[in-house]
């Protein structure tokens, strides 16, 4: 439908009336200021809590209120709006409300939330509310469609593409992980004759060829809406695949924070090889709990044939791969085999086709030495019953002698990363609940930054001596398969019961979610199960804002190549889903480590208070501790200091900008101009809402008004 837009929020009359000022209080400009944070109300529901964890993500500063706490804040004029230096100023930019209207009828704080949302063009989205008239929808009772949505495919409508959904594809498919558990409930509504509501997201009414909303702009008296009508929580693809947009139409696309969709993947032990699962032993000979004397070690290893397979692929993906290397594979190989090692030789002679990272020279274990006269192994002690380390020269050796090795082969090296061997010499829990002393000595030593660590372990970045870690995702492609069969084999022992021949291990604990009913099919288990699952998972990393990288092992590059199915799985569901404008970003460890310091620094000063932004007009306003890194994400066309600001990036340019202590001062263009309605603004009606729509007999309201019949 037609829209009308202002350049300028309010006249000058009306922002007095509608504060209650005194005509003498205008001054020659009265724009008024809005505060750039979103209000979050919350009735502890998934819906509100994903949109703050997704504000959270991005780095852009909200307020909750938990509406079932007694002791909360309450919402009232005074709460939400007031005067800085003489100009009227918004708390708030966006308002978030777990429905079109949370509150009793008559409610003093909805009618504060409708005149404030009125009075500065405050837009609200209603995270999860009922199609019906009040949220201008027809009740799904009238041709729509009430019910599970799982599985089913909606679709961005041209005006979302054209508005906040213009970063996605098309298709935004809705997930059906377990058909025995509903997972999305809907209503599925057609926009109320003569209401000014714009669908921006919809999905085929079942039993019709008539298409019915689930997201939508709902335009009146005087305010704007973004009604959601599906539940949703924060793990959800089809949520992530939203968030974006529900923040951008929230914000007018101007706000602290950014996101980029990230996906980088490590492969590790190249060069060396990797022992591989027995089938009949049920262990790994080579490994340390793998004690049976019939375990005869039998090493998976990349070829050079593995070698040209990688590039052809990074090449058709536009994707780079990190190889974490162990130098002495090669040189042990070289000994063994006269001299020969054609995969180092094909490795170095195309290693600018890949990103390297130091992972030390054999591959030791760096923590505690290692007692394997038990199973599973536990920390040598010295006489006094103290743990024996591996020493502080031993480790320092083993960083520094593979990166020679490396140097010497011309490989790019980024000297000051490092990922350990089975990132050991960080604590490992049981046996090991402390890291190596010695470890933080030997970073020192060789100037390591960047320490990879097992985000299984420790999701959070810390420090260790001169280092900060940089947690990597496990991908569960196991490093002791080479082919599938081995996988699917390796994976029934760990999932399944004891009574189907696996390990017990999900009996002993029941909460592990990978747990199978019975063992995959040896021929199809891998193709069928754990392609899809793992995908779904390394995908749902890649939607939520997440830089950290996955790590895999250089014999999932090897004989059956495992690891392909599952990177072709997230690159190509990621096609399917975004526009160009919106490329996965695949950065290098080091990059990575940045990033997440930087949002760790600018969330801890966002606790603290020490941030402050808004907006007058077209010039957006931040203060900011002197070296703190500010995000923003603007229109196309801001600029900082009379230069371009930012990276283009889904459609808007977002970026870091360092803070000096003095106020910042971004200029937006003059497209980003703020909307405002034709409705005149002022007070509203004493009851903050419109007349109530008495809901029809048989039809469940979810937002708490109820049917008399």
């Amino acid at each position: 439908m037609k829209r009308t837009y202002r350049t300028t929020v309010l006249t000058v009359g009306a922002l007095i009336a509608a504060l209650g000022l005194p005509a003498g209080a205008a001054q020659a400009d009265t724009m008024p200021r809005i505060d750039l944070r979103v209000l979050v109300v919350s009735d502890g529901g998934p819906s509100t809590d994903a949109i703050a964890a997704a504000l959270a993500a991005a780095g852009t500063p909200y307020t909750r209120i938990d509406l079932t706490q007694a002791a909360r804040t309450v919402i009232d004029a005074d709460f939400l709006a007031d005067t800085v230096d003489g100009r009227p100023r918004a708390k708030f930019q966006a308002v978030v409300l777990p429905n079109d209207n949370p509150f009793p009828a008559g409610s003093a704080e909805m009618a504060a939330l409708t005149a404030y949302e009125r009075t500065y063009d405050v837009p609200q989205v209603d995270a999860y509310t009922y199609a019906r008239p009040e949220a201008g929808l027809q009740y799904p009772l009238y041709g729509g469609h009430s019910g599970s949505i799982d599985g089913k495919r909606a679709e961005v409508t041209a005006a979302g593409k054209a508005g906040p959904f213009g970063y996605l594809d098309g298709a935004v498919p809705f997930e059906d992980n377990d058909p025995s558990v509903g997972e999305s409930y809907a209503y599925l509504s057609k926009p109320l004759a003569g209401a000014d509501f714009t669908p921006y997201v919809e999905a085929a009414i079942p039993g019709q060829t008539t298409k019915g909303t689930l997201v939508g702009e709902y335009r009146h008296d005087g305010r704007r809406e973004l009604v959601v009508t599906f539940v949703y929580n924060q793990y959800q693809q089809q949520f992530r695949l939203l968030a974006r947009g529900i923040v951008e139409w929230m914000t007018g696309g101007v706000h602290l924070g950014a996101s980029r969709n990230y996906f980088s993947v490590h492969v590790d032990d190249v060069f060396a090889a990797d022992d591989r699962w027995n089938s009949q032993l049920n262990c790994t000979p080579g490994d340390v709990d793998c004690e049976d004397p019939a375990a005869t070690p039998d090493p998976i290893r990349m070829t050079a044939a593995d070698v040209d397979h990688a590039i052809d692929w990074q090449n058709s993906r536009k994707f780079t791969l990190d190889f974490a290397y162990n130098g002495a594979g090669s040189a042990d190989h070289r000994e063994d085999h006269n001299g020969a090692d054609p995969l180092a030789d094909r490795l170095i002679a195309r290693r600018g086709e890949f990103r390297w990272i130091n992972h030390t020279y054999s591959h030791p274990f760096l923590g505690c030495v290692q007692d394997t006269t038990v199973v599973p192994w536990k920390c040598a002690t010295n006489a006094d019953g103290s743990t024996r380390w591996m020493s502080r020269n031993d480790i320092s050796d083993e960083i520094a002698t593979n990166r020679v090795w490396g140097d010497r082969a011309g490989l790019p090296l980024v000297n000051d990363e490092l990922v350990t061997g089975e990132h050991s010499g960080m604590k490992v829990l049981p046996q090991q609940p402390e890291d190596n002393p010695n470890l933080a000595l030997a970073l020192g030593d060789n100037r390591i930054t960047w320490l990879g660590s097992d985000n299984s372990r420790e999701p959070a970045q810390r420090r260790v001596g001169p280092a900060t870690t940089v947690p990597r995702y496990p991908m569960n492609v196991f490093y002791n398969a080479g082919r599938a069969a081995e996988q699917v084999d390796e994976y029934n022992w760990i999932y399944t019961s004891r009574a189907q021949g696996g390990s017990g291990i999900c009996e002993d604990n029941p909460a592990t979610t990978t747990c199978l009913p019975a063992p995959l099919n040896p021929a199809t288990g891998y193709a069928e199960h754990i392609v899809p699952l793992e995908t779904r998972i390394a995908l749902g990393h890649v939607l939520a804002n997440d830089p950290k990288p996955h790590f895999i092992h250089q014999s999932n590059l090897a004989e059956d190549r495992i690891a392909y199915p599952v990177l072709n799985g997230v690159l190509d569901g990621y096609a399917a889903l975004f526009a160009e404008d919106t490329p996965v970003v695949n950065p290098r460890m080091k990059d990575i480590g940045v990033e997440l310091r930087r949002r760790a620094d600018w969330q801890a000063a966002l606790r603290a208070g020490q941030v402050t932004a808004h907006r007058i007009g077209n010039t957006v306003t931040v203060d900011a501790p002197n070296g703190l890194a500010v995000p923003a994400t603007l229109p196309t066309g801001a600029t900082l200091a009379g230069a371009a600001f930012g990276q283009a990036y889904a459609g808007a340019v977002s970026g870091w900008t360092p803070s000096t202590g003095t106020p910042l001062t971004l200029t937006l263009p003059a497209s980003a101009a703020p909307p405002a309605t034709d409705a005149k603004a002022g007070p509203a009606p004493a009851t903050g809402t419109a007349p109530r729509t008495r809901v029809p007999a048989g039809v469940t309201d979810p937002v708490g008004h109820t049917s008399d019949g």
